[in-house]
C-alpha cells in the first residue's frame, strides 16, 4: 500500500514560474523531497534501468506532512437563501442508485446543531427529515419507492410554526402494475427552527464541514416557493406562471451549461455554484429526440447528473513551493518524495511527474532547439486512474493471462475518493465524461507497474513515453516539452518555430484547437513523427473556466468501455459534437497518414520490409539497416508491434504518396480488428486470420516541404531501449529524426 503520494497544480511550468506540489503522507510525520529529471521511468529488468538523476533545486530538504483525503461526490449551493419557514419544494428526478440509502436530493442543515430540513431517498423512498436544533430529528418517509432511471415529480411542503407537512411523489410515466406514486400529509410536533445556513440539492452538510450524502441521478427545475398548498400543480413542468409571485427559487438548469453556474429564475436571484462538475448537457423529462444538441434546444436539455464519485479538484493545500530558474531547461521531470525505507515493496516513496516547457516569451539571441516533443497529457488525464480493470468481469480474457496488480492498483481501489478516468463507470453504471489533473494521478509516474504488463514492464502511457525520453538523452538529441494542454492555450503560434515534433507512445485525445494547430504546422512544412498508435482518435474539449480538465462524449463509435446516451453526444464544455475525430470528418489518416485498425494486450510482434522500403524516396530510413525483419524485440510484450496498432487507408485520407515501408506479422487470435472498421459481425476479427490487423511504418512527404513518418504501434517505443539503444529500431527511428532535423526541404 502507498504511503505517499501527492500531484502538481499544474503539469507544464515555464522558467521563472511556479509550481505547487500537494503531497498527502499516509505513515509519519515528515518526508523528503528532491526533483530529479525523467529519462527513463520504466523499471523492467529487460531494460536500461529506471534513470532519474538527482535535479539539484531549492525544494530539496526534509517537511512536516500529514494524511489528506479528497471530497468527492458533486452538488449545488445556492448562497443567501433565506431561512425557511413556511415553503414547498419540488423537483423533478431521475434516480439511478435507489440500493444506495440517505441520498439527499435537497437541504438547508445545520450539521453542528441538527437545525433544518433535508429531503433525502431511503432505498427509493422519499423522506423527509427536520430537526429542531436540540439534537431530535424527526422522519416521515413515502411507502412506495421510486424506480430507476425513470421521471418524477417530488415535492413537499412544511409550515414551521404549525408543523404541517405534505410529501408527494408523482411519476411522469404510468407504468402497468407499479405503485411508485403516493402522498403523506401530516403534522410534525416540534418542527423546530429554520435553518440560516446555504442552499443544497444532491448533498448534505456534515459535522467535519465536508459534504455528503450525495445524491445519484438527474435534477431538473428545482424550485422553492412560499408557502404551502396541494401539491399536484407542483408536479407538472414548467411550473405553472400562477406560481411566479410565491418564488423564492427556481434554477435553470438549461441556462449556463458550458458553466458551474445554476441561474436562478427567481425575484432574489439566488444563483447556485455546482461543484465537483455533475455532468451537465444531459436531457431532460421533455426530450423528444427531435434535436441531439442542447445549443439546438436548450430547454429540453434542463437536467444535471449528479453523482457521489465526481470530482474536480481534490483540494489539497500546497506543501512545496518551487519557483523556477529563469534559465531552467526544458524537459521532463519529478518531484521525488520519500517517507521511510525505500524500495519496491515498501511503497514510502513516489515520483509527481511534470515538464518544463519553454519560456513563454521567446528571448532574443536565443536559439530554440529543432525538436519538440509533444506530452500527451490529455492521454494522462484521461486514464489517470483507470479503475476498469479492477471492477470489470473478464477483462482476464481480453488480455489473454491474469492480471498484475500493484500497490498502487491496492490503493486506488481502497481510495474511490480520488475518483476514475475516463474509461470507468460511475457508481451508478453511467460514464465517466470529464477527468481532471488536480488530484493524484496514480498511473501516471515513474515506476508503475501498468495492469498491462504482466511481465512487471510498465507498458502504456507514461512510462512508455520515457522510453523516448531516454532514448533522445543517448543520441544527445536536444529538445524541448511541449504538453497537449500548451497546444490547445498556445495554438499553432506555440510550435511554429519547431522544424520536428514527436508525439508520444499514445496520443489518443486531441481538441479542435489543438487538432487545427498541428495541421496547420504540418501544412506549412512541419515534420511530424508519430511515435505511437491510436492517435488522434478521441475529440475532446476544455473547459472555459477550469484549468485542468478535459470532457470526452462516447458517441455512437469506437472502442469504448460505456457509450453516452442518446441525445447526450454533444460536449457540456463547448457544444462540440463529441466522440471519434474519424465521425468529425477528420480521420487520423489526415493528420499522420493512417489511422487506428486494431488492438490486443497479450503479446507483440516484429515488423516485415515492405516493397516500398526499397524505394529512393526512404533511404535515408533504411540506412545501415539490411534487416527484413525489424522489431522482434521490445519491453512491451516482446515486440514492436502492439498493444494498438495504426495502418494506411487512402478511403481515410492516408495522402496517395505515403510510403508502406513495413508492416507487422504473426500477430494473435487476440490482436482485433476495432469495431468502426466493420459493419456486421465478422468471425474472423483476430490477427491470426485477417489481413487488416496490421500496423505500417509509413512515411510520406507534404506540398510545403516537409514530411511524416508514423511507426503504426505503442509499442513502438518500447523497443528503442533494447541493447543499449543499439538495434534497427533505435537506427531506423535516428536515420528519420536526423533527416527531419536537416532543413533541406523534402521534394
Amino acid at each position: 500500500m502507498l504511503k505517499i503520494l501527492g500531484y502538481p497544480d499544474r503539469y507544464s511550468v515555464a522558467p521563472g514560474e511556479a509550481i505547487s506540489f500537494q503531497i498527502s503522507l499516509e505513515e509519519g510525520e515528515t518526508f523528503d523531497a528532491r526533483i530529479v529529471r525523467v529519462l527513463n521511468g520504466d523499471c523492467n529488468p529487460a531494460g536500461p534501468g529506471l534513470d532519474l538523476p538527482h535535479h539539484p533545486s531549492s525544494v530539496d530538504g526534509t517537511y512536516p506532512g500529514q494524511k489528506r483525503r479528497a471530497d468527492a461526490g458533486s452538488f449545488m449551493r445556492a448562497e443567501g437563501v433565506p431561512p425557511l419557514s413556511a415553503f414547498s419544494f419540488r423537483a423533478l428526478l431521475w434516480p439511478t442508485l435507489l440500493a444506495r440509502s440517505g441520498q439527499v436530493i435537497a437541504a438547508q442543515w445545520d450539521a453542528a446543531t441538527h437545525t433544518g430540513f433535508y429531503l433525502e431517498l431511503d432505498k427509493g423512498r422519499p423522506c423527509l427529515v427536520v430537526g429542531d436544533g436540540t439534537g431530535a430529528v424527526r422522519r416521515e418517509t413515502l411507502p412506495h419507492a421510486m424506480l430507476e432511471r425513470k421521471w418524477y415529480a417530488l415535492s413537499f411542503s412544511l409550515d414551521r410554526e404549525t408543523g404541517d407537512f405534505r410529501i408527494s411523489l408523482s411519476p411522469q410515466r404510468r407504468d402497468f402494475g407499479v405503485e411508485d406514486a403516493g402522498e403523506r400529509v401530516g403534522r410534525f410536533a416540534t418542527p423546530g427552527a429554520p435553518s440560516a445556513g446555504p442552499f443544497y440539492l444532491a448533498g448534505l452538510p456534515l459535522p467535519d464541514g465536508t459534504i455528503g450524502c450525495h445524491f445519484n441521478g438527474k435534477i431538473e427545475a428545482p424550485a422553492l416557493l412560499a408557502g404551502s398548498e396541494a401539491h399536484a400543480p407542483l408536479a407538472a413542468s414548467p411550473l405553472s406562471t400562477s406560481f411566479a409571485s410565491r418564488l423564492i427559487a427556481a434554477w435553470d438548469f438549461s441556462d449556463g451549461i458550458r458553466t458551474t453556474r445554476a441561474t436562478d429564475r427567481g425575484p432574489l436571484r439566488l444563483h447556485g455554484s455546482l461543484v465537483n462538475l455533475p455532468a451537465r448537457g444531459m436531457k431532460g423529462s421533455g426530450w423528444t429526440g427531435t434535436h441531439h444538441s442542447w445549443q439546438a434546444a436548450p430547454a429540453e436539455y434542463g437536467a444535471v447528473h449528479f453523482h457521489e464519485d465526481d470530482l474536480y479538484d481534490a483540494g489539497w493545500p500546497a506543501d512545496i513551493v518551487w519557483q523556477l530558474p529563469e534559465d531552467a531547461k526544458s524537459g521532463a521531470y519529478a518531484l521525488h518524495v520519500r517517507c521511510g525505507e525505500t524500495g519496491p515493496e515498501a511503497m514510502r516513496e513516489c515520483y509527481i511527474p511534470f515538464f518544463i516547457r519553454p519560456p513563454r516569451v521567446k528571448k532574443p539571441g536565443i536559439a530554440r532547439p529543432k525538436v519538440a516533443f509533444l506530452a500527451p497529457t490529455c492521454s494522462y488525464m484521461a486514464y489517470a486512474n483507470h479503475g476498469e480493470h479492477i471492477t470489470v468481469r473478464g477483462v482476464e480474457r481480453l488480455m489473454g493471462r491474469l492480471l498484475h496488480f500493484g500497490h498502487q492498483d491496492v490503493y486506488l481501489y481502497d481510495h474511490p475518493e480520488l475518483c476514475h478516468s475516463l474509461y470507468d463507470k460511475h457508481a451508478d453504471g453511467s460514464g465517466v465524461c470529464y477527468s481532471s489533473r488536480v488530484r493524484p494521478n496514480i498511473n501516471c509516474a515513474p515506476r508503475y507497474h501498468s495492469w498491462l504488463g504482466g511481465d512487471g514492464s510498465s507498458l502504456y502511457q507514461y512510462n512508455a513515453d520515457t522510453h523516448l525520453f531516454g532514448w533522445l538523452a543517448h543520441h544527445g538529441i536536444e529538445y524541448d516539452i511541449i504538453t497537449d494542454e500548451d497546444l490547445h492555450r498556445d495554438g499553432y503560434p506555440l510550435i511554429a518555430d519547431y522544424d520536428v515534433i514527436l508525439t508520444g507512445s499514445h496520443p489518443e485525445y486531441h481538441s479542435t484547437a489543438m487538432w487545427d494547430a498541428m495541421k496547420s504546422w504540418i501544412d506549412r512544412g512541419g515534420r511530424l513523427m508519430y511515435m505511437g498508435g491510436n492517435g488522434w482518435y478521441w475529440r475532446i474539449a476544455f473547459h472555459d473556466e477550469l484549468p485542468g480538465v478535459i470532457e470526452v462524449r462516447r458517441a455512437e463509435d469506437g472502442i469504448r468501455s460505456w457509450e453516452a446516451e442518446p441525445g447526450e453526444y454533444y460536449h457540456s464544455f463547448t457544444g462540440e459534437y463529441g466522440g471519434l475525430w474519424r465521425r468529425c470528418g477528420r480521420p487520423p489518416n489526415m493528420m499522420a497518414g493512417i489511422g487506428f485498425v486494431a488492438q490486443g494486450f497479450d503479446v507483440s510482434s516484429p515488423y516485415r520490409r515492405a516493397p516500398d522500403a526499397d524505394n529512393p524516396r526512404a533511404a535515408f530510413i533504411f540506412e545501415g539497416v539490411e534487416d527484413e525483419v525489424i522489431g522482434d524485440f521490445g519491453l512491451i510484450g516482446g515486440g514492436a508491434a502492439g498493444i494498438e496498432l495504426d495502418c494506411i487507408n487512402p478511403l481515410l485520407g492516408s495522402p496517395p504518396n505515403i510510403l508502406r515501408l513495413a508492416s507487422s506479422e504473426d500477430h494473435s487470435p487476440l490482436m482485433l480488428l476495432v469495431n468502426e472498421e466493420f459493419t456486421a459481425t465478422q468471425p474472423n476479427l483476430g490477427g491470426d486470420q485477417n489481413e487488416r490487423v496490421r500496423a505500417d511504418l509509413s512515411f510520406y512527404e507534404t506540398a510545403a516541404g516537409g514530411a511524416v513518418f508514423a511507426t503504426g504501434s505503442i509499442a513502438w517505443c518500447g523497443s528503442l531501449p533494447c541493447n543499449g539503444y543499439e538495434n534497427n529500431i533505435s537506427r531506423i527511428t535516428l536515420n528519420a529524426l536526423k533527416r527531419f532535423m536537416d532543413p533541406k526541404p523534402f521534394v
